[in-house]
């Protein structure tokens, strides 16, 4: 039987033999047939590579090209939230490199315990860590600087292994009339800050001011503005006048906090022009809010993208180049928050954070839609007490095209506040 199966095996090969021997043109045609194939197919993967290659270097700028979120083409108009829901989370695998070479200030809220956890993820893109902590008040007859309870400490150590410099915001909540006209306050509020800078090892502070003395109403007062703007100077000088000690020996730094012009023209209580070249010398960087520009009374987008661009222009397009050579200094406020406003007769709503929107989107299922006026998504949904709502929420084309803004302008940013928007926000970074 072995013989029998050899013997068929034998007839078999040689049958195999037989037909590879009396067809040898048959066989060639079928290779070049298959050569061809593989050639077509070669030159349209080639193609499609080509093509891919090609649009994604057209539509992502030089510095994303390995951005994670302009890979996947996420930074777009046309956005629907399914993307949202899976992508919000993901991010370029080297979080450290930079995107955004100008300086990068970010705020923190003890209330959004998130914050500090992305301070550390991230923080290479970042160049100023400002945590919200102080405010310096008005007791008796005396002043007080309250806020060390609310400083992490071991946060504080871990960031100090890094390069990003840690100013905690101070906001001036004491009588500016007993601050500002007594020399001996003035000096007491002065050293209260740069001793607490001291001992606990800060790099500088971000003062907060402007806001609170406009309400007050002594900015259209000659006097009291010039007195304010003197603060501010003595406050930097003392500050330069200490160094960090951990920051190579460089001076304590002063970041100060303005708002956007109220209007399209410069009021007796905006900070203008001239303001900035008064303190460009004891100042480090002007942390400028340009954000809230809508409210339940007045829904829309939180930030316009023209209006943005109008107070700039005010800022530093229509100075001198002295005013110019400035921008530089100018954070420009970029809000990782958003706003759910109720459409309803009895206008209501407020700001929502990232955890709040994904919510939203999981729940109705929105489409999102871009306004072309303001740079903003939002959408529209109808709540289970059938009232309308319109929401206003970041998105990686709004942020990109406000860093673009900032970028044409050389500004850097200030973000009002990392814990309230979507990791992937910061591969923009």
């Amino acid at each position: 039987m072995a013989k029998k199966r050899d013997q068929r095996s034998a007839a078999s090969g040689a049958r195999r033999q037989n037909r590879v021997d009396s067809s040898p043109g048959h066989d060639r045609r079928d290779d070049s047939a298959s050569a061809q194939t593989k050639l077509i197919a070669f030159f349209i993967v080639s193609s499609i590579i080509a093509v891919a290659t090609y649009w994604f270097k057209q539509s992502s700028p030089s510095q994303y090209r390995e951005s994670y979120v302009y890979q996947q083409g996420l930074v777009t108009t046309d956005v629907n939230y399914q993307r949202v829901l899976t992508e919000n989370s993901k991010v370029s695998e080297n979080t450290s490199q930079r995107h955004y070479s100008y300086p990068v200030l970010a705020y923190i809220t003890p209330w959004n315990s998130k914050g500090y956890e992305l301070a550390k993820r991230f923080n290479s893109k970042l160049t100023h860590l400002s945590p919200i902590w102080y405010d310096l008040k008005s007791q008796q007859t005396s002043l007080v600087l309250e806020g060390r309870h609310n400083a992490d400490k071991e946060w504080i150590s871990e960031l100090k292994k890094t390069e990003a410099l840690i100013l905690p915001r101070v906001v001036l909540e004491a009588s500016p009339a007993v601050l500002l006209r007594k020399e001996k306050q003035t000096n007491k509020a002065i050293n209260l800050i740069v001793t607490e800078c001291k001992e606990m090892g800060y790099d500088g502070i971000v003062l907060e001011s402007w806001s609170r003395w406009a309400a007050y109403g002594i900015l259209h007062d000659p006097n009291m503005r010039n007195l304010a703007l003197q603060f501010v100077k003595q406050l930097g000088d003392a500050l330069h006048s200490v160094s960090s000690e951990r920051n190579g020996g460089q001076q304590l730094q002063l970041v100060y906090v303005i708002g956007p012009p109220s209007s399209d023209k410069l009021q007796e209580h905006d900070f203008g022009p001239k303001d900035l070249e008064t303190l460009s010398e004891a100042v480090n960087g002007f942390s400028l809010m340009t954000y809230d520009f809508s409210n339940p009374r007045n829904p829309g987008p939180n930030a316009p993208l023209k209006w943005i661009h109008i107070v700039l222009q005010l800022l530093l397009g229509n100075s001198g180049n002295r005013v110019r050579s400035l921008a530089p200094n100018i954070l420009l406020g970029i809000n990782f928050y958003g706003n759910d406003f109720s459409l309803s007769k009895d206008a209501g709503g407020g700001a929502i954070i990232g955890r709040d929107y994904l919510a939203l989107l999981e729940k109705h299922r929105p489409v999102l839609q871009w306004d072309e006026n303001s740079g903003e998504h939002f959408f529209l949904y109808t709540d289970d007490e059938d009232t309308r709502h319109a929401v206003f929420y970041p998105s990686l084309k709004s942020i990109s095209l406000r860093l673009e803004e900032a970028r044409s302008w050389g500004c850097g940013i200030s973000i009002w506040e990392i814990g309230q928007g979507l990791d992937y926000f910061f591969d923009l970074l």
